[in-house]
């Protein structure tokens, strides 16, 4: 761990998709900084997993299943969340949909899918904790993209257009939430080693290769590091930055990394 134990005391974070993946490794990470946790999720047994580690570690933690594409649901879980804790201070907006197609076969309800959960469902819980943040005078929101927005990749022209509508979404709120003190930046990972992945690898172990070749540091991110530079854009340390997206890709998108789903 490259943080102490204090950098995110006694600091109450929402993480949305908290039950798995990078939304869990943020989750936990953030509690080993001493943040309580309010855990996003569609899955309960995964939400409650994540608790259970949250506090063997000393923490509080809060499972909420919520499907954040219904704004009902993410504003019930924002009300619950602060009668519980009494304030929100950082939303991780992680909780993301994924699926593969061409675009020329992409159905209406495939498109709708991933664009609600991924853009719309990104602004109802910015907005339901804007609201609460706004009187607070502070907060952190940091929202997790892609490479994506930036390369663009064949097969995914859904999941790379809600992921470019957050990352614009990101600049946007920065500038009418800086009179707030409220911060909104973004993260975007390139291939982290997830559940996911680790499907993609048992499936397709070539295109696994094919995929890992393509990264300059020749290996996936552990969910760690993502965790870290979230962990850092939630601290202290980052007050003055607000705006802006930090990529941790191992230097994928400067290789223009689109090119490997050619054959989709």
């Amino acid at each position: 761990m490259v943080f102490s134990e204090t950098t995110l005391k006694d600091r109450v974070a929402i993480v949305t998709g908290g039950g798995r993946g990078i939304g869990r490794g943020i989750a936990i990470e953030f509690a080993k900084v001493g943040a309580h946790l309010v855990l996003a999720g569609r899955t309960p047994e995964k939400l409650e997993e994540v608790a259970g580690a949250i506090r063997s570690l000393g923490r509080r933690a809060l499972p909420i299943v919520t499907d954040i594409r219904y704004s009902e649901q993410v504003d019930e879980m924002v009300k619950r969340a602060q009668e519980e804790f009494g304030r929100i201070d950082i939303l991780v907006n992680n909780a993301a949909g994924f699926s593969k197609s061409k675009a020329e076969e992409l159905s209406n309800d495939d498109w709708y899918d991933l664009i609600n959960t991924n853009l719309s469902g990104t602004f109802f819980c910015s907005r339901a904790v804007g609201k609460v943040m706004i009187p607070q005078r502070k907060g952190k929101i940091l929202n997790i993209i892609s490479w994506t927005p930036f390369t663009g990749a064949p097969g995914l022209v859904h999941s790379s257009a809600g992921k470019a509508g957050v990352w614009t979404m990101t600049k946007t709120l920065s500038l009418e939430w800086a009179k707030y003190n409220i911060t909104v930046n973004a993260i975007a990972p390139g291939l982290v080693e997830t559940e996911i992945v680790r499907d993609v690898i048992a499936s397709d172990a070539e295109g696994y290769e094919q995929l890992v070749g393509a990264v300059p540091l020749k290996r996936m991110a552990k969910v760690e590091e993502i965790a870290y530079a979230a962990i850092f854009l939630a601290s202290d340390a980052a007050d003055y930055i607000t705006g802006e997206t930090l990529v941790v890709d191992g230097g994928t998108s400067n290789s223009g990394w689109g090119h490997v789903f050619k054959d989709i």
